[in-house]
This record gives structure tokens, sequence and C-alpha cells, in this order.
């Protein structure tokens, strides 16, 4: 039975029959399209000043802290998960190894091939516990792969990681918002949440563990991450903030205020039974297609010429094609209907 709080959840989304496209893009709840409208019209009529976002964007800090488990000043915000995967890459020591997934997204990769002295290693996602050495300094993965919606043996990588005294770097931008998201066993977890947490685009979060914080250079520290924002515009003295807060960059402001809605509905939900309706979805789209289930929101199955993406298209029905497979992605605005309606397109 469904819970009152994921009831009103679903009935924020209205109804957008037929979106099956959140691995690449979320929606908006109705909240969130109603503030970002109201401030749109304030800075219209000139009733907007840029100190009035900080208490926007530290609401929306605290809600993310709360979803993934995280004291909030060990939060950072950003706009860009690669751009906050450059500061890992620079903390890296030469000679360092880092471990990677094949296949991986790449905004957690590339800033490891673009960092000179250092060994990039990859190996398939299954294997990546097992790889991990003594000379492994970092371990980097999505907690849920975006081309095929595989989930990592979490549990298994940190515990691998532990013994050989590894550091570990997460990106849980395709499960923050869907599955149930604790932090704290990383060393290092990047989100961007115009995802699964249908936020506008703009607004990620980077959680570090102390141990790591004390690695990390603020490299890209502007005034924003200074101790206090607003003695922080002009150099060259500079005090940045003792909190991860000092990695915080220059925000976006109009995407925080949808953001802050966003956040805070999918910090008030009970993850695990998210993740029960969405991935019960995707079982039952495979029961249906008389495929393996997956037991994962995103379903994916090999579509290298595009011909399954096409008839959903065709048939309006929003999907994504990554890497040569379909990716047919549930949340909460979905229900039996469009797996119905995906069945009938193909067939």
């Amino acid at each position: 039975m469904t819970s009152a709080a994921l009831q009103q959840a679903i009935d924020s989304f209205g109804d957008p029959r037929g979106y099956l496209a959140v691995a690449s893009i979320g929606l908006p709840p109705r909240q969130a399209v109603e503030a970002m409208t109201a401030d749109l019209a304030a800075w219209a009529r000139a009733d907007r000043d840029p100190q009035g976002y900080d208490p926007v964007i530290e609401r929306s800090r605290a809600h993310y802290a709360r979803l993934v488990g995280m004291p909030v000043e060990r939060v950072a915000q950003g706009s860009q998960s690669s751009v906050m995967a450059s500061l890992v890459a620079a903390a890296a020591p030469e000679g360092a190894e880092v471990l990677c997934i094949e296949g991986d997204f790449s905004s957690i990769i590339f800033p490891f091939l673009q960092r000179p002295g250092i060994t990039v290693r990859t190996v398939p996602q299954s294997a990546l516990a097992d790889s991990i050495t003594d000379s492994t300094w970092l371990v980097v993965f999505s907690l849920v792969q975006s081309s095929s919606g595989l989930v990592a043996d979490a549990s298994a990588i940190v515990e691998a990681a532990a013994r050989h005294h590894t550091y570990t770097f997460c990106d849980v931008t395709q499960a923050a918002g869907v599955l149930p998201v604790d932090a704290a066993p990383y060393d290092v977890t990047v989100c961007h949440t115009y995802k699964w947490l249908c936020s506008p685009r703009g607004v990620a979060f980077m959680t570090l563990s102390e141990r790591f914080d004390a690695l990390m250079t603020p490299l890209q520290a502007g005034w924003y991450a200074g101790d206090d924002v607003w003695q922080s515009c002009y150099g060259p003295e500079m005090h940045l903030a003792p909190s991860a807060r000092r990695f915080d960059v220059s925000p976006a402001w109009q995407a925080w205020i949808g953001a802050e809605q966003s956040l805070a509905l999918f910090a008030g939900l009970d993850m695990q039974e998210v993740w029960d309706l969405t991935s019960g979805l995707g079982d039952s789209l495979c029961d249906a297609l008389g495929i393996e289930r997956q037991h994962q929101a995103i379903v994916s199955w090999p579509d290298a010429s595009g011909e399954d993406l096409g008839k959903l298209i065709s048939a309006g029905i929003r999907a994504s094609g990554r890497a040569g497979r379909l990716r047919a992605s549930f949340h909460l605005w979905n229900d039996e209907s469009d797996v119905e309606s995906v069945v009938r397109a193909l067939r």
C-alpha cells in the first residue's frame, strides 16, 4: 500500500504518461515550477537581490545532507559533477593508481585521464571489488550505471577498499532520489540533481569524509567559498570556510529556487518505498517483454539499430538509447499503464 507521503509526491507530478526518460532528465514537481515562476516574476519587477538566495541554498544543502545521511558541514555544492571530480583527480599523488569501471560515465573518468602522472585502470563492473589491490589509491564507480541501470555491489567494493587502504569515490547521480543512498561509507560522492532528484540543471553536490577532505585543495575557490561570503568578494586576503563549503562555487540562483522544492520533496520520502515502486515497474516490463528480471528502475536491452527506440518515439513514448541499448527508466509519475504502452508499441 502506498504511503500518504509517497502518494502526495506522486500527485505533485501530474500525469506525464509515457515519460520513461528520467535517466536522461527528470521532471519538475508542481511546487518547483510554481516557485521558479514566482521567482522569475520577482526578478522581472526588480524585487530580487543576490543575498536573498543564500538561505535557499543552505536549506537545499540541508535537504540533500538528510537524503544521503551526511552532516551538512561535509556537503559542498556545485554545478557539474565533472568539475567536482576534477578536484578529486587533482588530489591524487604522483604515481597513484585510480581504478574505474569500463564504460562508466565520462564525467567521473575523464578528469582522471586528463591528470598527468597517475595511472587509470579500468575493469568490468563485476570485477571491480576483486581488482582493488594495495597499489590502488582510489576506486571510482557509479552506484547505478547510466547506460544499463546496473546497481554496483557497493558493500563489497567498500569492504575491499578498506582491506587495501584504498579511498572510494562514488557517483550517485543515477541513484539519489530513487534508491536508498548512504554517502557515509565513501570518501567522496558526487551527485547532479537534474535526473532522479527532479531539479533544474546546474545544481550538484559533493560529500567528503574527514580523512579525504584533508587531501583536497579548493582550486576553484571563489567568493562563494569564503567563510563570510559577502566579505569575500575581493582579494588578496582569503578566508575560506572551514567546512566542505570551501569547495562551493557561485550558484546559478534561479536553479536553486526549483531545486529547494524538489530536494525537500525527496528528503521527506522513504527511499526504499520509492525503489520498490520503480524497480517493481521495471520488473513488470521485463515480464511483459519476456526478458529476465533486472530488479532496476532503469530497464535496458540491446537495441544497436535503434529500431525499438524508434517504435517507442513513434508511439509518443519518451525513452533513450545509450551504448547500443534501449533505456526505459521509471519514476514516481509512472504506473502499469506505461508498461502496457511500451509493450503495445514494440509489438
